[in-house]
């Protein structure tokens, strides 16, 4: 129970890789506020599993979502650990994509990041205690035929973190990421099977992962164990990029 009296916020917690992180932090004995968006009954039966949890609607992409969810943490006296996770995908090749394919995702993936992690730094810094973990992509530095958006959103998320932690070790806050590869979620389900197998050819593991072996090493992160850890990436792709 080493994240007992820690209260934690999943955005996007209510399916996939946010939901299993949000149960590793329950188990872990932190409060948990799972954030959704649109899966209201999943983010509730989350909650329910959880037990010291609630389910919040809110949009991370707008600063008002954000100060709601914070509100929302009020009464058990402020976010001590922050995971951004919520993330939207719209492939298409660059040469196609409209201005709303890359706008959106921006938008949600690097945009909902940024005013989540501005909406909780304030209390963090005075209490001179705080976990922020942004939840990336192999994506990022391996790049996806098809996912210019998406590649370029998690490129972003990374360059944050580092930014994040060098601005906030002082006041005792860490910022690390995680860059999950090829997990099995409702993300990956509607790919190709011909993507899906060709990914798991170049994956040493040959499979894809799961959101719960992604989850400990968040739980990792936000406990007392990484109290040394920040301004890093952490990988989780079965090799993939090794």
């Amino acid at each position: 129970m080493e994240l007992a009296d820690k209260v934690a916020l999943v955005t996007g917690g209510s399916r996939g890789i946010g939901r299993a992180i949000a149960l590793e932090l329950g188990r872990a004995g932190a409060k948990v506020i799972v954030n959704y968006q649109r899966s209201a009954e999943a983010a509730q039966e989350v909650a329910d599993e959880i037990g010291s949890a609630i389910a919040i609607q809110a949009d991370v992409s707008t600063t008002e979502g954000c100060q709601r969810l914070l509100e929302s943490a009020e009464d058990w006296g402020g976010i001590d650990i922050l995971v951004n996770n919520a993330g939207i995908t719209d492939d298409g090749l660059a040469m196609r994509m409209s201005d709303d394919q890359f706008d959106n995702v921006m938008r949600v993936n690097t945009g909902g990041a940024f005013r989540m992690c501005r909406a909780v730094l304030p209390s963090m810094a005075r209490k001179r205690n705080g976990v922020i973990i942004n939840i990336a992509s192999v994506s990022a530095f391996r790049g996806n035929a098809g996912q210019l958006n998406y590649a370029a959103s998690k490129a972003a998320v990374l360059a944050m973190t580092r930014c994040l932690a060098k601005e906030m070790g002082k006041r005792k806050i860490r910022v690390n990421a995680v860059a999950p590869g090829f997990i099995e979620t409702d993300m990956t389900k509607v790919l190709p099977d011909a993507v899906l197998e060709g990914a798991q050819k170049v994956i040493p593991l040959r499979r894809l992962g799961l959101p719960e072996e992604v989850s400990p090493i968040v739980r990792f992160l936000a406990g007392p164990g990484a109290a040394y850890i920040t301004g890093q990436l952490f990988v989780v792709d079965g090799g993939m990029s090794a």
